[in-house]
């Protein structure tokens, strides 16, 4: 009669000793590097959870944030252009909300330099950072239920066992060659791979004006054209803006903030103004209002890039009507470098006039 007993008792403690040794292994091998650098360290291009690392185990003295309009910049490209040390934090598809919370916990360990690719988009409405679903606001603040989430991961526990294999001098060339091909996300082993293109990456064959027109004649067509203003609603985007990036900018004065407006095609402000004029008036009033608090603001440099003809007017630059080849990051760069393009504190408006003129006077040649 006690052999169920006894025999559900050593199933329940070898389940709790195997749960017990895959935290321990996730302890020892620390593949996010939350408790100690690590010279044998990989990376992962999930940056909303590797960011949480990065900040902990990288020595920064700059910060890097934008959506997926800044994500394939390198940072030894920008340490070189910017005189800094830097750690890149943008995140693909990221809020105000998302990018304020994480700039807060960079600043807090030492970044005095903050470069900011503002988009108009990342101010739409969404969940509060306590609640939201796709950052760990524990991963990154470190507290017990943080931590407790990253060690008791399955997840985490199948990276540490692959670096640990990876880290055996007959395994580690072949497992590291090995890596992006199989179902692990820690695969890059240098910090400056993190979410960037091939050096090799054919730019002309994905960036070009054929693309950028059939992007364009796809997000203008009737019965997608709503989507250009899903989210937009000026007075629930100004708030955010005075929340997410003028709250945070005030609470810091002693940083820094290199803030830029990314350089759109022009088609972006004309698929607004052709198929969904009142975006285009929600967007135009927002950076307004931006660009005047912004250049108020003494530790903040504005720089916007959006009327930049040669440029944005230059399809054979885009990859749609937004996102930028791998050339245009070099000239953000160099403009960044020189103050090319800084918006003037007694003329805060004066690009914005520039690029409504230009849209009003675009013809699509198709």
């Amino acid at each position: 009669m006690r052999r169920p007993f006894t025999s559900l008792n050593r199933l329940l403690l070898a389940s709790i000793a195997f749960v017990l040794g895959a935290a321990l292994l996730t302890y020892v091998v620390d593949p996010l590097q939350l408790f100690r650098p690590s010279r044998l360290a990989f990376y992962s291009d999930d940056t909303r959870v590797q960011n949480a690392g990065l900040i902990r185990s990288q020595t920064f003295d700059a910060v890097f944030m934008g959506t997926s309009l800044a994500i394939h910049f390198r940072q030894s490209d920008i340490d070189r252009a910017l005189g800094v040390r830097s750690l890149k934090l943008a995140m693909t598809g990221s809020n105000s909300r998302q990018q304020g919370f994480v700039l807060e916990q960079a600043i807090d360990r030492g970044a005095r330099r903050v470069v900011w690719a503002m988009d108009d988009f990342i101010f739409v409405d969404a969940a509060d950072i306590e609640a939201d679903p796709y950052l760990s606001v524990d991963l990154y603040r470190g507290t017990t239920r943080g931590i407790a989430s990253y060690l008791f991961s399955a997840a985490m526990a199948k990276e540490s066992l692959f670096t640990l294999l990876r880290s055996v001098p007959p395994l580690q060339g072949p497992l590291t060659r090995a890596a992006p091909f199989l179902p692990v996300k820690f695969a890059l082993a240098d910090v400056d791979d993190i979410y960037v293109l091939p050096r090799d990456f054919d730019v002309a064959r994905e960036y070009n004006a054929k693309r950028t027109l059939a992007a364009f004649a796809y997000i203008t067509s009737p019965v997608r054209s709503r989507f250009l203003g899903e989210g937009y609603g000026y007075d629930a985007m100004a708030g955010h803006f005075e929340r997410d990036a003028v709250g945070l900018i005030t609470r810091h004065p002693d940083v820094t903030f290199d803030i830029y407006f990314p350089p759109y095609s022009i088609l972006q402000f004309v698929a607004m103004r052709d198929a969904s004029p009142e975006t285009l008036k929600i967007v135009t009033d927002l950076t307004a209002l931006m660009a005047q608090r912004l250049t108020r603001l003494p530790n903040v440099r504005l720089h916007d890039f959006r009327a930049i003809k040669a440029v944005t007017h230059d399809l054979d630059n885009y990859g749609d009507v937004i996102h930028h080849s791998p050339v245009i990051d070099a000239m953000v760069l160099q403009w960044l470098a020189s103050g090319e393009h800084r918006v003037d504190p007694k003329q805060p408006t004066a690009s914005l006039d520039e690029l409504k003129a230009q849209v009003e006077a675009y013809r699509v040649e198709r």
